[in-house]
């Protein structure tokens, strides 16, 4: 993707374009995954990655017809591996935290094949390496799931206001992710090591509510982003800082989500990328300088605190990350 809208007149709105194409859908193919679960979600991505390739290096076909392949053939791949992980994680968010916790470096990676000279047309094989592993995962999902074991929210909230609060804790984080100061990211390397750390809070996020207790983890990761994003724009290392301690609540919503959705996991899964979607729509549109940036920083996390300690559990799941 990076390659072909690289200097071209779609590499501004693209990204735009792919974030609805390849993330609003995945609330319908997940909740279709888990009504169907015999469709094998994962293969279909795949196969749809190929045709994308192929059209793209073989025919003389419109661009946006490629790029809209491969939009939803990411969006099936992440659903069938997001749910996958779910169904098989036996309650706990630290798988499911790091499978999403590899897109970010995934995303670095494109990127960076983006700028070699590299036939796209050779990512084929690579894609059909897949193949094996989406087959081999689909048959390891037990036939009863222990969704059960996802029980992390207060039992006296009604499950809608709980599920609004989830959704909007996301989209916060989707604008974070996009709009937090960080005129220091000039170089390569910088790029790799922002999304690389953005990629290591996500990951981290679920392991240590496995540890430690998701509310302890969402409350002290909300409240102690707040310093190092505001001050961060122009110091690499404190900006990190705060990019990992704010991508640690990705794991929560989505253990947030689950609890409720215990039967549709797809869906609770897509729900969390809507929220990304239109949590980095508007960054696309409107732009606000450094004090309003650190206003909005201090007064969102602060929200999302409150929010997210109010909904979950004040104990710790037993369960063993191990």
């Amino acid at each position: 993707m990076s390659k072909i809208t690289h200097n071209s007149m779609i590499a501004w709105v693209f990204p735009f374009i792919y974030d609805g194409l390849a993330f609003v859908p995945q609330s319908i193919m997940g909740y279709i995954s888990d009504k169907y679960p015999k469709i094998n979600m994962g293969l279909i991505g795949v196969i749809l990655l190929v045709i994308s390739y192929l059209i793209y290096g073989l025919t003389n076909l419109p661009l946006s017809i490629s790029l809209i392949i491969i939009c939803l053939g990411n969006a099936f791949l992440h659903v069938a591996g997001a749910e996958d992980t779910l169904r098989t994680s036996n309650g706990r968010l630290s798988t499911p935290a790091i499978f999403v916790a590899g897109g970010s470096f995934g995303v670095v990676t494109g990127r960076l094949l983006a700028r070699t000279s590299l036939n796209p047309l050779l990512l084929i094989i690579a894609i059909l390496t897949i193949i094996p592993c989406v087959l081999i995962s689909k048959k390891c999902v037990p036939n009863k799931s222990n969704m059960d074991k996802f029980n992390y929210v207060r039992d006296d909230l009604t499950p809608g206001i709980v599920i609004l609060i989830a959704v909007l804790v996301v989209v916060i984080r989707g604008y974070m992710g996009y709009g937090i100061p960080t005129s220091w990211n000039k170089t390569t390397l910088q790029l790799i090591v922002f999304f690389c750390t953005m990629g290591l809070g996500k990951a981290l996020g679920g392991i240590l509510s496995d540890l430690i207790g998701i509310r302890k983890v969402a409350i002290g990761s909300c409240l102690l982003a707040i310093p190092f994003l505001c001050f961060g724009d122009n110091n690499m290392f404190i900006s990190l800082i705060g990019v990992m301690f704010f991508s640690m609540t990705m794991a929560i919503t989505l253990g947030i989500l689950v609890s409720l959705l215990k039967k549709t996991p797809g869906l609770a899964f897509g729900l969390t990328t809507i929220g990304l979607f239109l949590g980095t729509a508007p960054i696309f549109f409107i732009r606000l300088n450094m004090i309003g940036n650190i206003i909005v920083i201090i007064i969102t996390s602060v929200l999302c605190s409150i929010a997210l300690g109010y909904v979950l559990k004040g104990v710790k799941n037993e369960i063993n990350i191990f």
